[in-house]
């Protein structure tokens, strides 16, 4: 073996075989950098809204982040404190304290469009933090809709409840698949804040709007869910090709 190092196997066609080579390195050659692309749940069409989003919530809460900047309050605090208070609609919602329940979900979709700003602010913002946002979104919307399902456990309730948990967790992991892959979604569907909406229109109203809600997001879910399977695997390499065999003998 060379001291220059090793460069991966290259492999060339010579007469009808497979010729497997090591090449050498120079001393001075870049090692290869990881992917630049980012895997997270976002895809190609809102990303760029989700960031002048990001940009104009940092102009209207300027004064909030320099006040939280100060106190020493960091984005993993928020998405930590956003989480809590998203979960806090669970025993709320059950133990019929519909005013507070509502209250903490209010705080949860408030506070979880503070970290990513006051993460940009305090120049902190990462793939982690950004992971970790997701992970505790994910938690409030399975949370939240296992409470409406067991407030009001009928068969329909527990189908739409239990496939739109899901299909929404599926729609994101393989939108965090696509783009680590480079082949991201064009659009998504978050209806979360929608589903919030009409849990709280039908414990006011006294309708029942929310399963009509959920039966639309599967729909659309179940066809990113779809679409993005076809996406991945179309991005994947597929068997290689095996050399044809040289016959011997002739019959």
């Amino acid at each position: 073996m060379s001291h220059w190092g090793v460069s991966p196997r290259a492999i060339i066609w010579k007469t009808g075989q497979i010729v497997n080579l090591r090449l050498p390195l120079l001393p001075d050659s870049p090692m290869p950098k990881p992917s630049d692309h980012k895997a997270d749940c976002y895809s190609h069409g809102e990303r760029a809204w989700m960031e002048y989003g990001q940009q104009l919530r940092a102009s209207w809460l300027d004064g909030s982040l320099r006040w939280l900047t100060r106190w020493g309050v960091t984005p993993d605090r928020i998405t930590l404190l956003s989480c809590v208070s998203g979960l806090a609609f669970v025993p709320l919602w059950l133990t019929e304290q519909t005013t507070l329940a509502i209250a903490t979900l209010v705080a949860h979709v408030l506070l979880d469009g503070l970290d990513g700003p006051l993460a940009r602010y305090q120049q902190v913002a990462s793939p982690r933090g950004s992971f970790t946002d997701t992970f505790t979104d994910q938690l409030v919307v399975t949370g939240v809709t296992i409470a409406w399902m067991i407030h009001a456990p009928t068969a329909k309730h527990i189908l739409a409840g239990s496939l739109y948990v899901y299909l929404y967790a599926l729609v994101v992991a393989m939108a965090m698949v696509r783009n680590a892959l480079a082949v991201p979604y064009s659009w998504l569907v978050r209806p979360r804040f929608f589903v919030y909406l009409a849990i709280i229109f039908d414990r006011w109203l006294n309708s029942d709007w929310t399963v009509m809600m959920l039966l639309l997001c599967n729909f659309l879910l179940a066809i990113k869910s779809i679409s993005g399977f076809l996406a991945v695997r179309r991005s994947l390499p597929g068997p290689a090709r095996s050399l044809p065999r040289a016959h011997d003998e002739k019959r």
